[in-house]
C-alpha cells in the first residue's frame, strides 16, 4: 500500500478556506457521516482536507482508487487508518484482510478501544469503488460508528449507501453542489490567490457565468493573471466541455513547449513522483519541474508533506490524456509499459499490472500475474487476482499461459466454484506439459499438481501425480510440500499408518521451513488422525496442542485449513474429559463449515467426520448428524476416497441407531452457517441473496430454520444466540 494514500493532501499556496462550510460541518454536531457530492471541480477533496487538518490529530485519511474494489484492501485501509489513529492494536490489520468482506466489519468495529477519543476518517474519490461487497463494507462501517465518531466521504456519484435512511435518524450530513458554491466573498478570495484582481462588474460577471463553480473561478484567475480576456468557463452541468476546450486553449498556451511535452505524457499516471516521471516519459529532472508547477498553481496537487508524490487535478488529467491522444496517439502504449517496469523494479504490482493493462501487453500481464497472484491470493486478495485474470481471459489470451489457467483453476476450486475450476483446468490440459513457465515450474508439474489436489480418480491416481508433480516442480516451488503432504495422505487414506506418518513428518518439517504455517498446522492435524488410530492418546494431545498453537498465533482461524486442526484438537479435548473445551473448539471448526466444499474434498471430509465423533462423544446426535451428511454429501462427488467412506458408513450406522433430536443450533447446515453471520449485518434478504448467488425464498426459508435451530424469534435474536454459541464467524 502507497503511503501516499493514507496521507492527507497538502493545501497549495493560496488556496481558500471553505470557512463557511467548516462552521457547518461544526455545527451539525458529530453526525455519522458527512456526505460531500459534487462534479469534478468543486472542491470536495479540497474542504475534507481543510476539516482533516483542524481535527489533527484525530482525523484519517485514505484516498480512494481502483485497487479498493477488493474487499481485502478496503478491509486493510481501512483497519490502518484506525490503527495510525491508535484506535486499534495494529495486530489486527493482517487478519482482517483474510476472507474480508461485510462479516469482517463487526470485528474492526469491536476492536476499537472505547477510551480512545472519538475521530473522523475521510474517503476520498470515493467514486472509485464500484465493487458492491466494498459498498456494503462501508454501509456497515457507518450504521456501526462508535458514538463521536465520524465518516467523512467525497464523491461526484450518490453514495451507495442508505442516505434516506441516515437521513431520517439525522446521522447524515449532505453538501452538495449548492453548497460547494462559491459565496461572493469565497470568490474574491480564491481570485485573489491566484493573482487576480477583478473589480466588482467582473466579480460578478464571473460568479453568474461559473455559478460559482470553483474551478472556473480558479482558472478565470488564472486568465486574469495572464493578462487573456476572459471567455467563461461555464459550470459543469451548463457545459462540461468548456473547462477543457479553455484549459486547451488558453492554460497550455501559456507554456513551453517541453513542459507541454511533460504534461501530457505524464497524465498516463495516476500519481507522480520524479524518478517515475523521468521513467515514463523519458527525461530528467522532473522532480523540479513537478515542485515548478505546484508553485505556478497549474492544478498539480502535492499527496505528501514532503512534497514527493503528486497528483493532477482530475480535469486537467483527463484534459491533458485527450491532448496526449491527439498530439502522439502512437507513444501511450510505450508510456504505458514505461511506467509499468517502474512499478514492477520497486515492488508495486498493483500498478505494475494496471500499466501493462493499458498498454496492451499481455504477455507482460500474464507474466505479472503468474508472479503476483499466489502471494496475492494468500494474504486475501482473492477479488484483485479474479480481477487480473479475468482481464486476461477476456482479452483473449488464457489459452497462451497456461500457468495462469492452472493457478486460477486453483483457486476457483479453493472457492468452492467447480464449474470455473473445471473449465479453467481444460483450457490449462491443452498446452504441452513440458513448457517452462517464468517460476521455473512446467505446465507439466503444475497440471499433476491440480490433479492431485482435486482428487478426482483415486487415491492411487492422487499418489501417482504428486510424486510427478514432486519430481518437476522447480527445487524452490513452495507446492512441493503439498505434493509430499498429499504423497503421505493418500498413504492415509489407504490406512497404510507406516507409510504414511514419516512422509506426514517430513512434509512437516518442510512447510514449516518454507513459511506454509497453516499447511504445517494441517499436517499435524493429520499425524493427530494417525495417533488416534495407534490409540496414542499422549501422541494425540501433543500433536493436537502443537497445531492449535500455530493456528491461534499465526491468526489462521479463519483459514479452511484450520477446520481439521480444531475438530482433532476438540477431539483431544474429550479424550481429558474437558467436554467444556471440546465444545469450543468444536464451535470454531462449525464456524467454518461453509469452507468445506467438494473441490478439495480430502481434508473437508476428514474435518467433518472428527466433527461428527465429536458431537456424538458430546452426546450431541443432532450436530453430528448435520456434520455427517455435509461430508457424505461431499463423498457422493468425490466416490474414490479410500476409508473415508467406510468411515463415514460406520457414524452413519451409529447415528441410525440414535433417536437424534433434529432442532438444535449444531444442527445448522453449511448454508444456515454461511448464511448465518449475514443476518449481523444491515443487508435485507435479498441483498443476503444477492451477496451468496441464491433466491431470497432460499434465504428466508434457510433464515426460518436458523430461528427454529436456535429457538429465537427474531434476526436481532438469531445473532446474539449466534454469538453466545461461537458461531459468529467474525
Amino acid at each position: 500500500m502507497a503511503e501516499s494514500k493514507l496521507e492527507r493532501p497538502e493545501s497549495r499556496p493560496g488556496i481558500t478556506t471553505r470557512s463557511r462550510l467548516l462552521a457547518a460541518i461544526d455545527a451539525a454536531g458529530p453526525v455519522p457521516v458527512v456526505a460531500v457530492v459534487a462534479p469534478a471541480g468543486y472542491g470536495k477533496s479540497t474542504l475534507l482536507a481543510q476539516w482533516a487538518a483542524a481535527r489533527h490529530p484525530d482525523s484519517g485519511w485514505i484516498s480512494c482508487d481502483q485497487g479498493d474494489n477488493d474487499p481485502a484492501v478496503l478491509m486493510t485501509c481501512l483497519a490502518a487508518v484506525l490503527a495510525h489513529l491508535g484506535a486499534i492494536d495494529p495486530e489486527v490489520v493482517a487478519p482482517l484482510a483474510q476472507g474480508a468482506g461485510i462479516t469482517s466489519v463487526p470485528a474492526l468495529m469491536d476492536a476499537i478501544r472505547p477510551d480512545v477519543r472519538p475521530a473522523v476518517v475521510v474517503l476520498d474519490q470515493f467514486e472509485a469503488i464500484t465493487n458492491r461487497e466494498c459498498h456494503y463494507i462501508v454501509t456497515e462501517v457507518a450504521l456501526r460508528l462508535p458514538p463521536g465518531w465520524q465518516l467523512a466521504i467525497a464523491s461526484r456519484h450518490a453514495l451507495p449507501l442508505p442516505v434516506p435512511r441516515l437521513r431520517l435518524q439525522g446521522g447524515v450530513l449532505e453538501l452538495g453542489a449548492g453548497e460547494l458554491a462559491m459565496s461572493a466573498d469565497e470568490a474574491r478570495r480564491l481570485l485573489h490567490g491566484t493573482g487576480a484582481v477583478p473589480d466588482d462588474a467582473a466579480l460578478t460577471h464571473l460568479l453568474d457565468s461559473t455559478e460559482g463553480w470553483p474551478v472556473g473561478l480558479y482558472l478565470a484567475g488564472l486568465t486574469f493573471r495572464a493578462g487573456v480576456p476572459w471567455r467563461g468557463a461555464s459550470h459543469p452541468g451548463a457545459a462540461g466541455d468548456d473547462v477543457r476546450t479553455y484549459l486547451r486553449g488558453e492554460i497550455l498556451g501559456q507554456i513551453s513547449e517541453a513542459e507541454l511535452t511533460f504534461l501530457t505524457r505524464s497524465s498516463v499516471l495516476a500519481r507522480l513522483c520524479g524518478p517515475l516521471c523521468d521513467a515514463t516519459v523519458d527525461g530528467t529532472g522532473s522532480g523540479r519541474l513537478l515542485e515548478h508547477l505546484e508553485r505556478r498553481n497549474l492544478l498539480v496537487v502535492p499527496l505528501d508533506r514532503r512534497r514527493e508524490w503528486y497528483r493532477y487535478h482530475h480535469l486537467f488529467r483527463e484534459m491533458l490524456a485527450e491532448e496526449l491522444r491527439r498530439r502522439e496517439p502512437e507513444l501511450v502504449p510505450r508510456l504505458h509499459a514505461r511506467a509499468a517496469a517502474w512499478f514492477e523494479t520497486r515492488g508495486f504490482a498493483d500498478e505494475a499490472i494496471e500499466h501493462a493493462q493499458e498498454a496492451g501487453d499481455r504477455d507482460l500481464v500474464a507474466r505479472l500475474v503468474l508472479e503476483h497472484m499466489q502471494p496475492m491470493w494468500a494474504s486475501g486478495r482473492v477479488d484483485t487476482v479474479l480481477r487480473w485474470t479475468t482481464w486476461l481471459e477476456r482479452a483473449g489470451g488464457l489459452h497462451r499461459y497456461p500457468g495462469i489457467a492452472i493457478h486460477g483453476a486453483l483457486i476457483f476450486a479453493l472457492l468452492g466454484q467447480v464449474e470455473q475450476a473445471d473449465a479453467w483446468a481444460a483450457v490449462a490440459r491443452k498446452a504441452p506439459p513440458d513448457v517452462v513457465l517464468p517460476d521455473g515450474n512446467t505446465t507439466g508439474s503444475l497440471l499433476a499438481y491440480l490433479r492431485a489436489i482435486l482428487a478426482q480418480d483415486g487415491v492411487e491416481a492422487m499418489r501417482a501425480d504428486a510424486r510427478v508433480s514432486f519430481a518437476e516442480l522447480a527445487p524452490s516451488s513452495p507446492y512441493r510440500v503439498t505434493m509430499l503432504f498429499t504423497e503421505g495422505m493418500s498413504y492415509l487414506l489407504e490406512d497404510d499408518l507406516d507409510r504414511a506418518d514419516p512422509i506426514l513428518a517430513l512434509a512437516r518439517e518442510d512447510a514449516e521451513a518454507a513459511g506454509a504455517l497453516p499447511v504445517a498446522a494441517m499436517i499435524l492435524a493429520e499425524r493427530c488422525v494417525v495417533a488416534e488410530r495407534r490409540d496414542d492418546h499422549a501422541r494425540v494431545e501433543s500433536l493436537a496442542a502443537q497445531a492449535l498453537a500455530i493456528v491461534e498465533s499465526g491468526g489462521f482461524e479463519h483459514y479452511w485449513t484450520s477446520a481439521l486442526v480444531y475438530a482433532c484438537a476438540a477431539r483431544a479435548a474429550l479424550g481429558r474429559g474437558d467436554v467444556r473445551g471440546a465444545r469450543l473448539l468444536a464451535a470454531h471448526c462449525a464456524r467454518l463449515r461453509p469452507l468445506l466444499v467438494s473441490s478439495i474434498p480430502v481434508a473437508p471430509v476428514q474435518a467433518l467426520l472428527e466433527l461428527s465423533r465429536v458431537y456424538l462423544g458430546l452426546g450431541d446426535a443432532a450436530g453430528a448428524e448435520g456434520a455427517l451428511r455435509q461430508a457424505e454429501e461431499i463423498l457422493v462427488e468425490r466416490p474414490r476416497l479410500g476409508v473415508l467412506h467406510h468411515e463415514a458408513r460406520d457414524l452413519r450406522d451409529t447415528l441410525d441407531r440414535l433417536a437424534a433430536d433434529p432442532v438444535g443450533a449444531s444442527s445448522l447446515t453449511a448454508a444456515e452457517l454461511r448464511l448465518l453471520p449475514l443476518l449481523a449485518t444491515h443487508l435485507s434478504l435479498g441483498q443476503i441473496g444477492e451477496q451468496l448467488h441464491v433466491a431470497r425464498g432460499t434465504v428466508k426459508a434457510q433464515t426460518t430454520s436458523i430461528y427454529r435451530k436456535l429457538r429465537v424469534s427474531s434476526r436481532r435474536d438469531a445473532v446474539s444466540r449466534s454469538r453466545e454459541l461461537g458461531l459468529d464467524i467474525r
